[in-house]
């Protein structure tokens, strides 16, 4: 059975004094290897409660799910995600990749949804093979057009009941969806608009605003 290694924080509190850091040293289908609050590391198996108000839920070699006071977090390699309700805000930080891209593992409509920040992009933008894997009837959406390197292509535009990253969810968001292919989708305007953008060397950390 072959593990991934890696690490990131988890910093969930109910004040600032009281966070709880989650570091993640190892992934194996079902199980995940989690160093809490410096302390030894542990290997958990799906369904164990990590902490208090804390339980893992799904492991694989790429990413960990968390249920983190009734809401789940999946975290991927690289990715940091913290959470204080301190002030009231929800915030997420991400990792750059080796490219300096900002690609990140969230949720469509409740749906697994690798995304990339893309601040050029107006919309929220998928695949339309990724729209029918979600569920999304994207045939009925306004016909508009978008600009591409390649010249100007057709798109949907609909509206997504949920796009979700990290602990930041955001219902009712407008999106592209188009029928050529795409690698992933793209995290844009309509979702980051609705967030305070803050970006520190090789992280980039959203606040949501509303």
């Amino acid at each position: 059975m072959r593990a991934t290694i890696f690490t990131f924080c988890l910093l969930v509190s109910a004040h600032a004094a009281l966070a709880t850091d989650i570091g993640v040293v190892g992934l194996f289908p079902g199980k995940a290897v989690l160093v809490v609050n410096d302390s030894t590391p542990k290997t958990y198996s799906v369904g164990a409660t990590v902490t208090e108000g804390i339980k893992l839920i799904s492991a694989n070699e790429s990413s960990a799910t968390l249920d983190v006071n009734g809401k789940r977090q999946t975290i991927a390699i690289g990715q940091h995600v913290s959470r204080s309700v301190a002030n009231g805000s929800v915030s997420v930080t991400l990792q750059a990749d080796g490219q300096g891209h900002f690609v990140t593992q969230g949720q469509i409509n409740g749906g697994s949804m690798r995304m990339l920040v893309d601040t050029g992009a107006t919309m929220v933008s998928l695949s339309a093979a990724d729209a029918r894997r979600l569920g999304i009837d994207y045939k009925k959406g306004r016909v508009a057009y978008s600009s591409t390197a390649n010249g100007a292509i057709p798109v949907y535009v609909v509206r997504l009941n949920s796009v979700k990253v990290g602990d930041i969810e955001l219902d009712q968001v407008d999106a592209a969806v188009q029928e050529t292919g795409m690698p992933f989708g793209l995290l844009g305007m309509t979702f980051l608009n609705r967030t305070e953008m803050q970006r520190n060397g090789d992280q980039m950390t959203l606040t949501k605003r509303y």
